[in-house]
Order: C-alpha cells, then structure tokens, then sequence
C-alpha cells in the first residue's frame, strides 16, 4: 500500500501549512534529518508560502546531540501535539538505548490520536518497539535489517529506500529521506513543485518506494557476469540453510569445477570462502545488534555447532563471538548500529 498519510491528498492548499514534528533521539543521523527538513524549507521558499512548518521534539525538550557531535534545540518535549501533525523520528547510532519507554509511550499516544508516524534511518526500530509497525510493511537501512528481523517478526520489513503503509512512513537511511519528502510534496502540492524542489537540491535521480536501498550484486563485486551474481544472490538469500556448491552450480547450469573457477577468476577466493564470509557477516551483525544467544546466532547462520561456529568466526575476525559480544556490551536493540 502506498497512500500518503494526510486527509487532503494532491492539492492542499487551504488547509494551512501542513506541520511535521521531528522527534530527535539521542545520537541521531544528520543526514537522514536534513534530507527530510531541507526539501520542506526549499518548497517554502520557491512556492512563496508556508506549505509546511516543523518543531524539533525531543525527551527532555532542551537539547538533543546527533551522532557527529552538533547539538540542537528542541522546541518541545513530549507534549500532546496536533492530531494532524506527522511525526517522523529521527533515528541513529545506539537506537535501543534512545528508545526510552518515555518515547515509545507518547508515539503510541499519539498514534492513537491520529497522527500520522514516521521512522528515518533507524527510527524505523522506535516505531516498531512501540508496536507501531505490527503488519506493516516498512524498511530500515540494510546493515539493521537482520537485528530487526530477529526482534519484530510481525513487521513486514521490505529492502525499499522508503515505505508509505497507511499513515506508518519509514525510510532506509542516508538520501531517502530526500525521496519521501519529495514524494509528499508531490502529493500535496504537485509534481511541478517536487521537481523544481529536487533541482534546487541538485537531485536528480528521484527514487520511488520500488527502488531497493543497496547497490546491486554486479556493482558492489565489480563484476558484470549474469551466472556469477544468480549464484550471490541464491548464497543470500540461503544463509540459515547453506546450499552446496553442488548444488549452486546445478541450479545455473554449470558444473561445480565451472563454478570454482568462475569465483576464483573474479572474487580471487572459493565459492565456499565466499560463502563462508557472508555467513560470518551476518553472524556479526546479529551479535552486534541483537540479545541473541551465540548459539542461537550460529544456528541462524548455519552452523551445526558453537565450536565450529567460533572456530571459523576466530579466523575471520581475530576474536571469538562470545568477546565480540562483550566488547559491544550489546543488550536489546543497543547495539543496532549505522555504516554512514
């Protein structure tokens, strides 16, 4: 579902300037911030109106430190708000920690009043904690898709740069708050108006709920070979149960000393090392970003035992799992981390 959250739809104009509350949490993202407020201050400017106005919210309602060390000023703690505000939350770096029971508190309160609820970057994690997402579709940025998943089984996490389910906004992190911004002002005011506000940002390549937020395989490995990313993409999406090499090879046509080969001349490792390094990303990732046991991380990754399961996790990483833990001192949610 792709409706955007406001009673006026294409052309509201007057209805007064539609208002956006940004609840800043501890350690947020800049970026995914300023791509959502800019388009909205430029869309002012250019149309010569207040279409859109914003407050900064916050616990506390004094200031808030993102994740590069600029502090802001909030205008408002957690107030009651307008029940045709949009409240989008910003999130970042130790998202689990900032979402106090404070915050998921007002979001369902406010959430039950009507206001529409949006996630940035890892606000996503906010929203569902708050069971604000159960049967939603929604996305948060690739590097938290495997912690999320873990934790909120009935969200229907999708690898989309942003996601409109009803009035529930969520976006992946970086840039796509840029694209769901302008896909609301277009909604609101226009597609003239969204465009001229993607050339004012020197934007030019608009991205729709139907774009995934990562690089495909061939431009992440460098590689253009159709058989090499068909058997990337099937390790992907086999980590708890590894396919053989056998059967890898099978399933493109090729016999495993073809597919050997093929590997070893483009990614210069074994079809089974590679394999092997994905599973252990994911492994750290789940470690890093979810309570689970070790036992449980390994097994979602594949390995029939803890001992193997550290053994090769020792050689990749030159730690053990148990340590990696330990040094992220990770509890639930706490270590949901960003790459950007």
């Amino acid at each position: 579902m792709s409706t955007l959250p406001r009673k006026a739809t294409a052309m509201a104009k007057d209805t007064g300037p539609r208002r956006f509350v940004f609840l800043l949490l501890d350690r947020f993202t800049m970026l995914s911030f300023a791509g959502a407020i800019e388009p909205l201050r430029i869309a002012n400017r250019v149309s010569g109106k207040e279409l859109f106005s914003w407050k900064l919210a916050g616990e506390g309602g004094d200031s808030v430190t993102c994740s590069n060390g600029a502090s802001f000023k909030l205008d408002m703690g957690l107030e009651e708000i307008d029940r045709e505000d949009t409240i989008l939350v910003c999130g970042g770096i130790d998202v689990g920690r900032a979402t106090t029971r404070a915050i998921t508190a007002w979001l369902r309160r406010e959430a039950r009043r009507g206001a529409a609820v949006g996630g940035l970057c890892t606000g996503a994690y906010a929203l569902a904690k708050a069971g604000l997402l159960d049967g939603k579709k929604a996305t948060i940025h690739w590097e938290n898709q495997d912690g999320f998943l873990e934790e909120f089984e009935e969200v229907r996490l999708t690898k989309s740069v942003f996601v409109i389910d009803g009035n529930r906004l969520t976006t992946a992190g970086g840039t796509a708050s840029i694209d769901l911004m302008l896909k609301i002002i277009a909604a609101d005011h226009g597609e003239d108006l969204a465009n001229t506000v993607a050339d004012q940002l020197i934007y030019s390549a608009i991205r729709t709920d139907q774009d995934t937020q990562r690089l495909s395989i061939p431009t992440r490995i460098g590689v253009r070979h159709p058989k090499l990313s068909q058997v990337i993409q099937m390790m992907e999406g086999a980590i708890e149960d590894p396919l053989s090499p056998s059967d890898l090879a099978e399933d493109v046509g090729m016999s495993t000393r073809q597919l050997e080969r093929l590997f070893r001349r483009y990614l210069n490792r074994s079809p089974k090392r590679y394999y092997m390094e994905l599973r252990l990303q994911k492994a750290r990732n789940l470690l890093m970003q979810t309570d689970m046991s070790v036992i449980n991380v390994a097994l979602a990754c594949g390995f029939a035992s803890p001992s193997h399961f550290s053994k090769c996790y020792r050689s990749h990483y030159n730690t053990t799992p148990y340590r990696e833990r330990g040094s992220q001192g990770t509890v639930p949610g706490v270590g949901v981390r960003l790459s950007i």
